[in-house]
């Protein structure tokens, strides 16, 4: 007997966990197969060419309206919805709001929930705690990249930037190249580095050598894999002679480096390119000055006609096999990454399988007769 009683599932940061969200492996395999489906097509994000980041909503520098929040250093909040086929065949968003003085109250700077709908009604499936999952899946993006683009042996890698995301990052990258025995670190907070170091080394006793080192050249010079994961006003200044022949170069942070030799002398990938070209619609040229990641300064160099479009590759197309990892040992790779809800999403819907297997969560009812129909 059919019923219109609608419940859907809450599931708190410690249900989230004890539903593997903090599973590094699991999470690489599922942006791997994210990759796939969006690699076919079978997806669909927001704004007006389906591939859209988000929507954002800023506050003014000065409101005129009482009551109303300021602008201040990462305020602002943020939605991030898609639709996954394949497996999933579901919708989502993950919801956020950002203010970095939320540090100075025991909080972190943002606080995230994740809601997923049934792709037929819109009826939600859950609602769940979104910060570790947004932290994981962040973090696996980088280990995805270099499962198809690193050069398998690759055994030096460089970590510029060692907080929360860069710790991630490598627990990704290190799943993905067994072959890893040396790590330099660099960042400009010493103590920052001393922690990703002991972190590495309790958890890693296949890695050799850890040196923490005084420079970004330092950390970029040698290394068969770089990433670079910093956040603040200051952005890191890449020297294209100090990058290895064949590296393989993570990119999930703003960036600056020679376009020429960008367009020359490196393949470029990119998570999806797609979601950049909507940034045409949002932001303004040049686009690096808004955002200084890989994706936007590409955009500038085809705006600039430095670089035709067919040049730049998106992950997707690599894993789906309708183009090739890399063409020879000596090419250097750069991938560029932002994120995508199409992440939040499928790694939501990876931990709530988990959930109601193990019976995790409250559930909670919207209604048991639906009113107005």
């Amino acid at each position: 007997m059919e019923t219109s009683r609608l419940d859907f599932l809450y599931l708190s940061e410690p249900d989230m966990i004890k539903a593997g969200v903090m599973d590094m492996e699991k999470c690489v395999d599922e942006m791997c197969e994210v990759y796939r489906v969006m690699g076919q097509g079978d997806y669909i994000m927001g704004g007006r060419n389906g591939n859209s980041h988000g929507q954002p909503i800023f506050f003014p520098d000065n409101p005129t309206c009482p009551g109303m929040p300021k602008n201040g250093p990462d305020r602002r909040f943020m939605t991030m919805e898609a639709y996954l086929g394949g497996k999933y065949r579901v919708c989502g968003e993950k919801w956020y709001g950002s203010n970095r003085e939320n540090m100075t109250k025991g909080l972190p700077r943002s606080i995230l929930m994740v809601m997923l709908n049934d792709a037929d009604t819109g009826a939600p499936l859950a609602l769940m705690s979104g910060n570790m999952l947004s932290n994981m899946r962040t973090g696996a993006i980088p280990g995805v990249g270099a499962r198809y683009l690193a050069k398998k042996d690759s055994r030096v890698c460089g970590l510029v930037g060692a907080g929360v995301i860069t710790r991630l990052s490598f627990t990704s990258l290190v799943q993905s190249l067994p072959c890893l025995e040396e790590v330099k670190i660099y960042d400009i907070i010493p103590a920052a580095s001393e922690r990703l170091a002991g972190f590495i080394r309790e958890n890693y006793p296949q890695i050799k050598s850890i040196r923490i080192v005084d420079t970004l050249e330092q950390a970029i010079c040698d290394s068969d894999v770089v990433h670079i994961a910093t956040s603040g006003k200051d952005t890191p200044i890449i020297q294209s002679d100090w990058i290895k022949a064949g590296a393989y170069v993570s990119l999930p942070a703003n960036i600056r480096l020679d376009r020429d030799f960008a367009a020359k002398h490196c393949m470029k990938v990119v998570d999806n390119w797609l979601t950049y070209e909507a940034w045409t619609d949002e932001l303004t040229y040049p686009y690096s000055a808004n955002i200084a990641l890989l994706g936007c300064m590409l955009l500038d160099m085809v705006h600039d006609q430095e670089l035709d479009v067919d040049d730049i590759i998106s992950l997707g197309d690599i894993v789906t096999g309708k183009k090739p990892c890399r063409t020879s040992d000596e090419e250097i790779v750069l991938f560029g990454q932002f994120g995508l809800p199409t992440y939040d999403v499928a790694w939501g819907w990876h931990c709530l399988q988990n959930a109601k297997k193990q019976g995790l969560g409250q559930s909670l009812n919207l209604w048991e007769t639906p009113m107005g129909v």
